[in-house]
């Protein structure tokens, strides 16, 4: 009797947890449908009073229910073989680029001897754009950074240069076009108003608003020396291997310089009339300095270079009268720049690592003999 009785309560509880766990299910189901049902009606109701409102980074999906990616912008869109119900999908946009970002290097081993080839700087560059220009994917930089490189007769050493400046670029985050300026014929060189040419170029191509001027020959040893501009315009080949890796007097300015578009203006760009080598450089520093601006310069030990040993070119002897024009800076500065800048435009070229930009620049004016 006692175990019939102990049979008949164990059946009853047994039915009553099943009893339970299925009004359990059924609750559970309820609840999960309302809030489904719930979400499909508010999207739906976002969708139809918002469609022509929709934020930037919303991708709309067609009335077929398909939407095409976009490439290539710097808002990436998402696409869906079907996006049911209009559902929208987001992108979240990019951040800006740190200061200072990872994966920089720091050292690096620069050497020479190597067989070089625009092939294979190309091969190990294959996310720049045509015309050597080049965007982080993974950030925004702050920053549009044009690198100008006065040109003639260095195709080897330009080599170089792209190989060991396309990856460090990247890393230090920069969006940046690289442009070849290089002078027409066998004249007398003119590297300043070569760099002035370029500024004036490179704003035809793109929205620039920071300008580095590199020689071809030199090449950074430390990827932390970052290439953009800077509060106040920046030397930054203070300590190339020829002057023993010191910076040879405090005024020099030669190499590879940074200007903003603020800065270059101000100074009135650079002069015009220092036709063969040197003097330029000085005749730049003095033009900040009187402007009232001071040049920043990186840390000795992350501002050195490497120079590809070459002889000097021709037609690029030593300018005899750059010791007098660097004495007149202040006098010839509003009258020799940017503002009398005259050139002709011979042809532009855009190569998968580089734009190059022919011009004419004229000759120098008869020099004034004495007595």
């Amino acid at each position: 009797m006692t175990r019939l009785m102990l049979g008949k309560n164990l059946e009853r509880i047994c039915k009553a947890v099943l009893l339970l766990c299925l009004v359990h299910f059924i609750i559970m189901t309820i609840f999960y449908l309302d809030v489904y049902t719930q979400r499909f009606d508010i999207f739906s109701r976002f969708n139809s009073r918002n469609y022509s409102k929709m934020h930037q980074y919303f991708n709309i999906s067609k009335p077929n229910g398909t939407s095409p990616a976009i490439l290539g912008g710097e808002d990436h869109f998402v696409s869906s073989r079907k996006l049911e119900s209009n559902l929208t999908v987001t992108k979240k946009p990019l951040p800006l680029c740190p200061d200072v970002p990872q994966g920089l290097v720091g050292r690096l081993l620069i050497e020479f001897s190597s067989l070089m080839t625009m092939e294979k700087v190309q091969r190990e560059n294959p996310d720049v754009r045509e015309g050597g220009k080049y965007t982080p994917a993974d950030c925004i930089a702050k920053q549009r950074v044009a690198i100008i490189i006065p040109f003639r007769h260095r195709e080897h050493h330009l080599k170089f240069w792209l190989h060991y400046l396309h990856p460090i670029l990247h890393r230090q985050k920069i969006n940046y076009g690289i442009y070849i300026i290089n002078q027409q014929g066998e004249g007398m060189f003119n590297r300043a108003k070569l760099l002035n040419i370029g500024y004036m170029e490179v704003l035809k191509d793109g929205d620039y608003d920071c300008f580095v001027f590199s020689d071809v020959d030199l090449i950074p040893m430390d990827d932390r020396n970052l290439y953009h501009c800077y509060d106040q315009p920046r030397h930054f080949a203070i300590a190339m291997d020829k002057f023993g890796f010191r910076l040879p007097y405090n005024g020099y300015f030669g190499g590879v310089s940074g200007l903003s578009k603020e800065q270059f203006l101000k100074i009135n760009g650079f002069p015009n009339e220092y036709w063969g080598w040197g003097g330029e450089d000085d005749d730049i520093y003095n033009r900040i300095t009187l402007k009232g601006m001071k040049v920043s310069r990186p840390d000795s030990r992350i501002g050195k270079y490497r120079m590809i040993k070459h002889e000097r070119d021709k037609h690029n002897e030593p300018n005899p009268q750059r010791f007098t024009k660097i004495q007149n800076t202040k006098l010839t500065m509003k009258q020799d720049g940017i503002n009398t800048l005259k050139y002709k435009l011979v042809n532009i070229a855009k190569y998968p690592m580089y734009t190059n930009i022919t011009v004419d620049i004229g000759i120098p004016p008869p020099r004034v003999s004495r007595g």
